[in-house]
């Protein structure tokens, strides 16, 4: 470390080390893959700025109490309805008088909330059950397969709507439904990778090795799965937060009086016609962050798929 005489050098021999072709360890590699991955997406202006809004959104809902101007569910009916720009609330209030730029801040929470949880539910469970059932085949891959048949002839909505249903009303009823319906595009992709990497002769050297399914899988599959998942993940969160606000809107997620973005536009929509910020204004949050997750998810594409011959 002695050449690095200057922070210019210091910088060019990390950045050599970074770009080297010849890693020196598998945490190398990883780390150079890593770097290598994150130079060509920021080449991408329209997925920076959807990274750039889903940074906004994480820092607003961690730091929600210290942003919001007033208490989002103390009522001030003397204030009812108030338009945008006024003085003391900027996006204006509801039918109860509560402030909704405090009300949208706290809900980024509710919708950051549901977003994680799905997103550690639903791939996870779809990896476990696609992987499954493609190393294994015959009958195991049939019985699992025509149950993710089952689940994938519903619609997402409708089948949550179900769940939901049975689970009863509330946020974490909505999580487990989201779930329940978001899982087997996951299996399905897993499936497919699983398939074509099982009869490789990487996977035949591991059984000569002594490994069992259960490593296979686990240490040698899941690793080569994890890309394409990602890709779908950051694709589906458009999906499953307007599932969530669609929950939230017909009364069936988070409840009165939680700042959630679907049960503020359901409260709006009585008054779009007079009052029409009321429910738009939470409609153009969902908007933003659906969007945002969107332009995420067709960079992290570009750079993470294999297919792709200028990745």
């Amino acid at each position: 470390m002695s050449i690095f005489n200057s922070p210019e050098r210091y910088t060019a021999g990390w950045r050599a080390w970074l770009l080297t072709d010849t890693p020196t360890s598998r945490n190398h590699a990883r780390i150079a893959s890593f770097y290598q991955g994150w130079l060509s997406f920021r080449t991408n202006p329209m997925a920076m700025f959807g990274l750039l809004i889903l940074a906004l959104m994480v820092l607003i809902a961690i730091f929600a109490p210290l942003l919001a101007p007033h208490d989002p569910l103390v009522q001030d009916l003397a204030n009812r309805l108030q338009p945008l720009g006024t003085d003391a609330h900027l996006l204006g209030t509801d039918s109860l008088g509560r402030d909704i730029l405090s009300r949208l801040i706290h809900g980024a929470r509710i919708t950051l909330y549901i977003v994680i949880l799905v997103a550690l539910i639903a791939p996870i469970a779809g990896l476990f059950v696609g992987t499954v059932a493609g190393y294994a085949g015959g009958w195991i891959d049939t019985i699992l397969m025509r149950i993710t048949d089952i689940f994938l002839a519903f619609p997402r909505l409708v089948l949550a709507l179900a769940f939901v249903a049975a689970l009863g009303a509330g946020i974490e009823n909505a999580v487990i439904a989201i779930s329940l319906t978001a899982w087997p595009p996951y299996a399905r992709i897993a499936r497919a990778e699983t398939l074509t990497i099982r009869n490789t002769d990487y996977i035949s050297a591991i059984k000569l090795q002594g490994a069992g399914p259960f490593r296979i899988i686990t240490r040698h599959i899941w690793p080569l799965c994890i890309s394409s998942l990602i890709v779908r993940v950051t694709l589906d969160m458009a999906g499953i937060i307007l599932a969530a606000a669609g929950l939230g809107f017909l009364g069936l997620g988070a409840q009165p009086p939680s700042p959630e973005w679907g049960a503020m536009i359901s409260e709006g929509r009585k008054f779009i016609l007079d009052h029409w910020w009321v429910a738009t204004v939470p409609g153009l949050a969902i908007f933003l962050v659906s969007l945002a997750f969107n332009l995420l998810g067709d960079g992290l594409r570009d750079v993470l798929d294999p297919k792709d011959s200028g990745s």
